[in-house]
Order: structure tokens, then C-alpha cells, then sequence
């Protein structure tokens, strides 16, 4: 996988490389062509201006119809289409500072056709969904909460309002 934030340098020890890069093969292999090609760190950011999306969160699928983001009390971490890193490094799309939580910890995959998953990639102390420990890739819907040693973080989807047309 090109995208330097998933390289296996950082770990120590052959066991622990070893699982984290199984769990990156896995995830790239979820992504597909047409997810990793409609991620939007690649397009312009400032082409759905003015949408009804929470503070700091823009419309980010193609149609600007919906709006992906993480929620952990007040903060709100917007998500992209493609693989949304979450972790304590700072270049992870989603930073966490807590010791507890490994520095590549999971991952929200956002396909294009708006299904999402958890991923966790070999992450110390694992990542539960609702309470409970994901074993391998899991699909996830609005208002699910993941938690990552003592944080959580609610998903949530949201469609944008329409504009509504007059008939003057």
C-alpha cells in the first residue's frame, strides 16, 4: 500500500509487524478501485460550501448528499471517503490523545457506494463496536460507537437537506 501512514516501520518486533501487515493487506483489499478513487482528499474540498453539515464537517460524497463524521463529546472529526485513519500519530485522519491507544489504532473505510467498515489494524489494545471486540472488518451504521481504550466515538451519517425550489 502506497499511503505512508500505513507503513509497518513504526512497530517493533517481527509478530506484531507481521499481524499489522496482514490487517493492512486486509484493508486494502476491502477498499477497491472505486472507493480509493473517489476519495476526496483528492478532489476540491470547497466545492459544497454552505451545506446544513454540523460545524467543521463539509458534504463529502460525490453527489454531496451525505456527510460522514466522528463524534467524542463536543469534538467532531469529519471523515472522507476512502480509509479514515484513527490513532494517537499526528497524521492520522482522526488524532486521539491518550497513551492507551496505539498510533495506528483502526480505520473507517468509507466506500464509495456509502457502505462503511471498521477496521482495526492490529492495534495493541483492539477496538470494540458497541461493546463489543471486532474480530476482523465490521460494518458500521449511524450512531454506533466505537471505542478505543477509554475514548468513544460515535459514527454518524447524515443526509444534507435538499435545496427547495419555489414555484414564483
Amino acid at each position: 500500500m502506497s499511503d505512508p501512514q500505513f507503513h509497518s516501520l513504526h512497530l517493533e518486533g517481527q509478530p506484531r509487524r507481521d499481524t499489522f501487515r496482514a490487517a493492512r493487506e486486509i484493508l486494502q483489499a476491502a477498499c477497491g478501485s472505486h472507493t480509493l478513487a473517489s476519495d476526496t482528499r483528492t478532489l476540491d474540498d470547497d466545492r459544497n460550501g454552505g451545506t446544513d453539515a454540523p460545524p467543521g464537517v463539509s458534504a463529502n460524497t460525490p453527489d454531496g448528499r451525505f456527510t460522514f463524521y466522528l463524534k467524542d463529546g463536543i469534538d467532531v472529526y469529519p471523515l472522507h471517503l476512502g480509509m479514515n485513519s484513527i490513532g494517537r500519530l499526528p497524521d492520522n485522519d482522526v488524532v486521539v490523545r491518550d497513551e492507551c491507544v496505539s498510533r495506528r489504532h483502526c480505520v473507517v473505510l468509507i466506500h464509495s457506494d456509502l457502505r462503511c467498515e471498521l477496521h482495526d489494524v492490529a492495534s495493541k489494545n483492539g477496538t470494540l463496536l458497541n461493546g463489543n471486540k471486532i474480530p476482523q472488518p465490521t460494518k458500521l451504521q449511524s450512531g454506533d460507537q466505537i471505542t478505543l481504550c477509554n475514548r468513544r466515538l460515535t459514527f454518524h451519517i447524515t443526509e444534507l437537506a435538499g435545496e427547495l425550489t419555489s414555484a414564483d
